[in-house]
């Protein structure tokens, strides 16, 4: 189970049908990134969305959340998107709609609260990689929670996390503060959210 858990066989409407909330996630990303290259239009989406620490502290707060949705080029949605896309999913399955959506925002709400802490005041930054690491945390909580039971899961999901923040360190123009707090608060949430009985029930299931 758990070396398949992550490979997509389902066609387009039954993806959506299945998985929804990773659906609607990825088309508003996948929109607001086509809106940004409009000309003139784009530029004023993407500077009133992106994170800026010293506006976000004179009371721009939302930009914590709105630079969630925008990206730096195509290369980086293509990326976030794609991972999202992969192991969303599953998480959005184990997890329910109300609990994935919690995951996801609460982890880039921390990853941009943590930049905001730890960088300078013309600090920029945009992306969904804090809230992915959080979906990445999350599947270290289930990990920890049934690190003797389920090795299959371990033998997959593990190497990706080392292997994500090994690169977070090692890319250039990365917000670590964001990766490395959005991981950090997915696995904390999904400590409280995955309870034994339920993740029993679905692991028994799948």
């Amino acid at each position: 189970r758990g070396g398949t858990m992550f490979i997509r066989n389902e066609n387009f409407k039954q993806y959506i049908n299945a998985y929804p909330i990773v659906s609607i996630l990825i088309a508003i990303n996948l929109v607001i990134y086509i809106m940004t290259l409009l000309p003139l239009l784009g530029d004023k989406i993407f500077y009133l969305g992106m994170s800026i620490n010293g506006l976000i502290l004179e009371g721009e707060w939302w930009r914590i959340i709105t630079a969630m949705f925008l990206h730096g080029g195509f290369m980086h949605i293509l990326f976030n998107m794609f991972s999202l896309f992969l192991f969303g999913p599953e998480l959005e399955k184990i997890a329910g709609k109300a609990r994935f959506l919690a995951i996801y925002f609460l982890a880039g709400i921390g990853g941009g609260l943590a930049t905001v802490l730890t960088q300078n005041m013309t600090y920029a930054t945009v992306g969904a990689s804090g809230a992915l690491f959080g979906i990445f945390g999350a599947f270290g909580a289930i990990l920890y929670r049934y690190r003797h039971s389920m090795p299959q899961l371990r033998q997959v999901i593990l190497p990706i996390i080392v292997i994500s923040v090994i690169l977070t360190f090692l890319q250039p123009n990365v917000n670590e503060s964001s990766h490395i707090d959005g991981l950090a608060t997915g696995f904390v949430i999904g400590m409280f959210f995955f309870k034994p009985k339920p993740t029993v029930v679905w692991r028994n299931r799948s």
